[in-house]
């Protein structure tokens, strides 16, 4: 291994059951694991958060998008003003999603080809052609910390046949994607040449197709391993079996990051399965609706009882938005369309889903995961 790499090398320090304990080092700083990266699509977090203000809400790792980015306002900008980091005043790790999933999900008149994907931007629907070289050439220009491979995300449920030629096609394309990263991280003119790469596991539903597709993408040796193609309309049992599958067949020496999940139960439930990364949309976009998430359950702003509460979104939470506003004036604000509700929401949510990470690694570093995750699984998910 070279020094680079072991600069950015992962480590599992404690393990309690399948739950780990970890710490990567990259070149943007340490990320300490089980983790959740807080999605900041367009290099923004919707609801009028900024990206410093994610240190208030003790973010680790900002998640941005390259097929929004490449799309507006392009990749190539961003690298002339000195890439992602200095373009939105983050200073820490960022992972950068391959926009596969949006070009499954939001393009319009896709064609998948061997090479790659023919699309029409949902934007303005010009055509657009995105394969391996071109997701990892995007990723580049914007000099994310942790690239991830461009997959194919099918829907589920999926027909046999076709998820096994998807399954193995994402193979073919990973080993594409490798192939390029290393060609530019060799440039002297790359902004980032310390760039991870994550492979994707997919294989929709079936037992058979993850275990081997896992099998396959864990022989290149990446950085980190994804599993993908799952929240998009399984039931959560579904998802919790297919990370027993694949679990056992990704290296144990590298993180895992499952895409797009979700809810504290789901994440203590991955935890517990042996899940290092997470992101999902879920905490900020349920804040702009005033849907909170606290140490008691969840709980609805909008709800006539909350009219004249003088408490605290959360009275077990210490974060700027709960040590200063109450209930009431909150959802008076969202009653009123003021943004400032939206943005205060957003801020306790996100706060609350990294003091979760927090307390976790906490529990995992004394030994009482276990009893953790008795304590909280069933309360996080009530209403209160």
């Amino acid at each position: 291994m070279s020094e680079e790499n072991k600069a950015n090398g992962f480590s599992v320090l404690k393990t309690e059951g399948k739950a780990r304990l970890g710490k990567m080092k990259t070149v943007h700083g340490e990320i300490n694991t089980p983790v959740f990266m807080n999605v900041g699509t367009s290099a923004a977090i919707k609801g009028g958060v900024s990206l410093p203000d994610l240190k208030d809400c003790k973010c680790q790792v900002e998640l941005s998008n390259t097929y929004h980015l490449h799309i507006r306002p392009g990749d190539k900008l961003i690298k002339r003003l000195g890439g992602l980091h200095k373009f939105a005043c983050w200073d820490g790790p960022i992972l950068t999603d391959s926009g596969g999933f949006q070009v499954f999900s939001l393009a319009k008149l896709r064609r998948i080809k061997e090479e790659g994907v023919y699309f029409q931007s949902h934007m303005d629907g010009a055509r657009i052609f995105m394969g391996p070289e071109e997701s990892m050439q995007i990723q580049s220009n914007l000099g994310s910390t942790i690239a991830m491979a461009f997959d194919e995300c099918i829907e589920n449920p999926c027909e046999y046949g076709y998820a096994k030629r998807s399954s193995e096609r994402t193979v073919r394309w990973l080993v594409r994607c490798k192939r390029e990263l290393q060609r530019l991280n060799s440039l002297p003119e790359t902004l980032n040449r310390s760039q991870l790469l994550f492979g994707i596991n997919q294989g929709s539903t079936y037992d058979d197709l993850r275990i081997e597709n896992m099998k396959r993408i864990a022989e290149l040796d990446l950085d980190g391993y994804a599993i993908g193609g799952l929240a998009v309309g399984e039931s959560a049992d579904e998802m919790y079996h297919i990370i027993e599958q694949v679990e056992p067949y990704a290296p144990e020496d590298k993180p895992r990051y499952l895409m797009g999940v979700g809810t504290p139960q789901n994440i203590l439930e991955a935890v517990k399965r042996g899940v290092d990364f997470f992101d999902c949309v879920m905490p900020s976009r349920n804040a702009r609706h005033g849907n909170l998430f606290t140490w008691s359950g969840k709980l609805n702003l909008s709800n006539e009882k909350f009219l004249d509460d003088r408490r605290p979104l959360d009275e077990n939470c210490d974060c700027p938005v709960c040590r200063t506003y109450t209930r009431a004036y909150i959802r008076h604000l969202f009653k009123a369309r003021e943004m400032l509700g939206m943005r205060l929401c957003v801020i306790h949510n996100l706060y609350f889903y990294n003091t979760l990470m927090e307390k976790i690694r906490e529990a995992l570093t004394e030994n009482r995961f276990g009893e953790f995750y008795r304590r909280w699984v069933e309360v996080l998910g009530r209403r209160v």
